[in-house]
């Protein structure tokens, strides 16, 4: 597998329909998320992802939320279980920490992932919340 780090315009079109498709296996048929995927927010994003093939197995964007921050969403591993999501997080820190220069990461978290992003020195910074029907607690991480 290999991790690729690309802005929006860096991408072909080839893997934003295969990170357009993992987003849609993911969270509209896995599990069930009915909501506005596409919100203009991956124009300024950096696209974070490791791919198999032509296939992209795991995914995160990135984006400046703040001064000194950044905001990692649409969070996915399409296969689970084997260490792709620490290292998609791990590498990606690395990545936009060079890019954007941030002191933070923020991330969105479905509560049954809480424990997922603790594992990566993530701490909740909210109380739960409902963000496209599903219960979210924001969490930070100091980088």
């Amino acid at each position: 597998m290999e991790f690729i780090a690309k802005t929006f315009y860096g991408l072909s079109v080839d893997e934003l329909y295969e990170i357009m498709k993992s987003r849609a296996t993911v969270f509209l048929l896995e599990q069930g998320i009915i909501c506005q995927d596409l919100d203009d927010k991956d124009r300024e994003s950096i696209h974070c992802f490791f791919t198999d093939g032509s296939r992209v197995t795991a995914y995160l964007r990135a984006f400046a939320s703040g001064e000194d921050s950044v905001t990692f969403g649409r969070v996915l591993t399409l296969e689970h279980g084997k260490g792709i999501g620490t290292e998609l997080v791990q590498n990606s820190i690395e990545e936009v920490k060079a890019r954007l220069n941030c002191k933070k990461i923020c991330v969105h978290s479905q509560k049954q992932a809480m424990d997922f992003y603790k594992k990566l020195g993530f701490e909740a910074v909210s109380g739960e919340y409902m963000e496209a029907g599903v219960i979210h607690v924001t969490m930070e991480k100091c980088v």
